[in-house]
């Protein structure tokens, strides 16, 4: 997900109450809940991040050591506004354990709601190269962050006014967000059975979401040798959206082109629906998940 909604999910947890257990409690939650993203600085690398992003700073050993990284650089911070006078008055008495609690909640909420995305992330790396997918949020969710900022912004405000119930806003915001998730993995989840039932020989069906209407799925299925993709809206049946059309990549040239270049190594490895098309003598790798406007960030040109 976008990082404005993990900063969010460490906001609400927070506000539900979770701020008052130790000084330095929300930002430990945000800094917790964005963390893992440490790995966004590859993304100066162009197409080879595809490789190294959502990987090794989303696995168990990240999810091990982040949180207590955070924890010790919270403890000393405090200690050295401390040092120098300037910790603040009315800053909550600092407790390890509940810091150290918070931080692995924040951390931990972070791979959990990138596994909602059909992008995927790698929650095994080192141990395993496997990717996972939850198919069930577009990345940026704009339902999912109304839920948010609604339950943060009620409970800071009643939180400021003195009123004893203000952790309630963020408590009803986090059930209603339980309930949109099991909801949208529920609709891939029939989307994805339609498919099978519709599609003969299908080998893989994406139920992706779309952007706004999070009712919809983009039914993206994939045969041995072609691939098509279909409209879906719960309790209606499946509408065609593009004709099936060859997947290309049996060309044997990709695997010979592909050893000397890394971008195209890295694009496969990412790749969950890879596709071909030959231009002339070159052939482009694409995505199937990512075919429209943002088809441009990934794609790759495999030149003679």
């Amino acid at each position: 997900m976008d990082n404005v909604t993990h900063s969010l999910v460490g906001a609400l947890l927070g506000q539900m109450g979770l701020k008052r257990k130790t000084g330095l409690a929300m930002p430990t939650l945000i800094i917790a809940a964005n963390i893992p993203d440490i790995d966004a600085g590859c993304t100066v690398l162009g197409t080879v991040s595809l490789a190294l992003r959502r990987g090794i700073t989303h696995g168990p050993i990240a999810m091990l050591v982040l949180p207590l990284l955070l924890t010790g650089a919270m403890i000393w911070y405090d200690r050295w506004q401390t040092r120098r006078g300037k910790r603040p008055a009315d800053r909550l008495p600092l407790r390890p354990g509940w810091l150290l609690a918070l931080a692995y909640l924040g951390c931990l909420s972070h791979p959990l709601f990138d596994w909602m995305n059909s992008y995927g992330v790698r929650l095994l790396e080192p141990f395993s190269h496997r990717w996972f997918y939850g198919d069930a949020l577009f990345i940026v969710d704009p339902w999912l962050l109304a839920m948010l900022i609604a339950g943060v912004w009620h409970s800071r405000k009643r939180d400021k006014v003195g009123r004893r119930d203000w952790r309630r806003p963020a408590a009803t915001a986090f059930a209603g967000i339980v309930a949109y998730l099991a909801l949208n993995l529920g609709i891939s989840a029939q989307a994805a059975a339609q498919a099978r039932d519709l599609v003969p020989g299908i080998r893989m069906v994406v139920a992706n979401p779309t952007p706004l209407t999070f009712w919809r799925r983009e039914v993206l299925v994939r045969t041995d040798s072609a691939y098509g993709s279909y409209e879906s809206e719960p309790f209606l049946a499946l509408k065609a959206r593009t004709p099936f059309r060859p997947i290309g990549m049996s060309d044997p040239r990709i695997a010979v082109r592909a050893v000397h270049s890394p971008e195209a190594q890295a694009f496969l490895f990412w790749s969950r629906m890879p596709l071909a098309e030959v231009q002339g003598e070159t052939i482009v790798l694409g995505d199937q998940r990512f075919s429209g406007i943002t088809a441009g960030n990934f794609r790759v040109e495999l030149k003679p």
